[in-house]
């Protein structure tokens, strides 16, 4: 609130909340950090634990991690190189953020679904 007792005018380039969700609101980005929790993990790995991601979404949203300082990319010298994704600390800070996420969803989901339903 403002001195005035009025909510500020939210500027979406501005807001917080829309800075997240555009790091966070595509259908594959909270898997594939899902997915890394933890651990290094090379592509083939990654791509069968995401169910239903194609290699071209896969490979776009690893760049779009990395190029965001979220994945770290390591490529091995062997024949044939292999590579391995892992979180950078910055993308290990969005892990408890996106559990609580998943627990809000886990205990309200059938209640939206249920509003939906009604309209």
């Amino acid at each position: 609130m403002t001195p005035e007792g009025k909510k500020p005018d939210i500027s979406p380039a501005l807001c917080g909340y829309s800075k997240a969700l555009e790091i966070l609101s595509d259908k594959w980005t909270a898997l594939a950090i899902h997915a890394m929790d933890g651990e290094s993990i090379r592509y083939g790995v990654m791509k069968s634990r995401i169910s239903g991601i194609s290699q071209k979404m896969l490979t776009q949203t690893l760049r779009r991690l990395e190029r965001d300082g979220l994945v770290r990319r390591e490529v091995f010298a062997t024949v044939p190189p292999s590579t391995e994704y892992s979180l950078t600390p910055l993308g290990e800070s969005l892990l408890p953020v996106l559990k609580r996420m998943k627990e809000w969803a886990d205990a309200h989901y059938s209640s939206v679904e249920r509003a939906r339903e009604a309209l």
